[in-house]
């Protein structure tokens, strides 16, 4: 997860209650009449890192690539470059470039790539009376979206604010509202591709103190949305010293939607495959190559791969690496300690390192594991799983 997004929405919930008045927030957020209870501790061990997987998000200063160009007699629809948000955006975002693709009524229609955005887009499609073939060099679990931390994050690293204007800002808002009305239709689902969890916020710092520190890692100046999306943002919780389970003074609560991405994207799959679908391996090069394709018309979901491809310059890697811990039945929650994120998911419990500030991973294209990284961003969490403050 993002810890800039985790803490403006899933911790103090600065979407809803704006980020002028923070001694106001924390006045609605108390008194808390639900407590935390019993938390089960994260085995937080060294040994039990199963793999350790880096993904390179595709930020663009100026958000998402959503344009269509002429490429030969091939019409192509761009939709990448969503940075930390690709699983967050991608309903709304295939909303907005399907409507492009089936502007003249194609039969057919082509998706290049089968990650989060391509699956999502090639569904849309379908459902808009396209027949859909994806064309991918890599599916599941070998795309770079299967290696996302799975949090709701739709202003995750998604434009800088000195980029984009009001026009973006209400385009973003659409797609948030719609994605996240699309996820919902996928809660209560068999093996829980999408649901609601817990996250607490660990600090020693009272709330206010909390925010400042929060605003001094904001340094590179992305674009956040918060107060756009208070409509569909819980309000958090603050438990001070002594009311929760934690060993650190403060811990706040809030709930935020995960996305299993291992589930989620076999369902996807599928459910594109049981409507027709097709998915075929290929590789493209260059532009030209999407000339030996049969269908007229292209969605270009190549995410980071579009730099390449397109030779899209503006397109930037952000490297998160994620150190997996083997799975704990019911340890469902999430959350973030110094610098360090867990998620505890059902195909393994995420540890990301973020960072101390929005720096971190920006313009790094490493792909290659960082084992001691792994280990120390363990090792951190452990720290709070070592006395009896946190038996359950």
């Amino acid at each position: 997860m993002d810890r800039r997004h985790f803490i403006r929405h899933g911790a103090l919930g600065l979407a809803a209650a704006g980020l002028a008045r923070p001694a106001a927030l924390i006045a609605q957020a108390a008194p808390v009449f639900d407590p935390i209870g019993a938390i089960l501790p994260v085995r937080a061990l060294p040994d039990r890192i199963f793999r350790i997987t880096v993904c390179l998000r595709p930020f663009r200063a100026s958000g998402p690539r959503l344009d269509s160009e002429q490429v030969g007699r091939k019409l192509v629809v761009h939709n990448y470059g969503h940075g930390g948000s690709g699983w967050s955006l991608s309903w709304g975002s295939a909303a907005v470039v399907v409507g492009k693709a089936m502007a003249g009524s194609p039969k057919e229609i082509a998706v290049i790539g089968a990650g989060a955005l391509g699956l999502t887009a090639a569904i849309t499609a379908q459902r808009a009376g396209a027949r859909v073939t994806i064309y991918a060099k890599e599916r599941f679990p070998d795309v770079r979206s299967a290696r996302a931390t799975g949090s709701w994050t739709p202003d995750s690293r998604v434009a800088m604010a000195n980029a984009v204007g009001s026009e973006f800002a209400q385009l973003w808002s659409s797609m948030a509202h719609d994605s996240y009305a699309m996820w919902q239709s996928y809660v209560g689902l068999p093996g829980d591709p999408v649901e609601w969890t817990d996250r607490y916020t660990l600090s020693d710092l009272p709330p206010d103190e909390m925010r400042a520190a929060y605003h001094a890692t904001e340094v590179m100046g992305f674009a956040h949305y918060a107060d756009r999306i208070a409509d569909i943002t819980p309000r958090s919780q603050v438990f001070e010293p002594g009311r929760h389970p934690f060993a650190t003074r403060y811990a706040l609560r809030n709930s935020q939607m995960m996305f299993n991405v291992a589930n989620l994207a076999h369902m996807l799959t599928n459910d594109f495959l049981a409507a027709g679908g097709r998915i075929e391996t290929a590789e493209f090069h260059q532009p030209s190559d999407l000339g030996r394709l049969k269908e007229k018309v292209i969605i270009n979901c190549t995410g980071y791969g579009a730099r390449a491809l397109f030779r899209d310059e503006s397109v930037v890697p952000v490297r998160g690496q994620i150190a997996w811990l083997l799975p704990q039945a019911g340890l469902n929650y999430g959350l973030l300690y110094k610098t360090v994120s867990v998620l505890g998911r059902r195909d393994g419990i995420v540890v990301q390192d973020l960072g101390v500030d929005d720096r971190f991973g920006f313009g790094d294209a490493n792909e290659t594991p960082d084992r001691p990284a792994a280990e120390a961003s363990v090792r951190t969490i452990a720290e709070l799983f070592t006395g009896p403050v946190a038996t359950g």
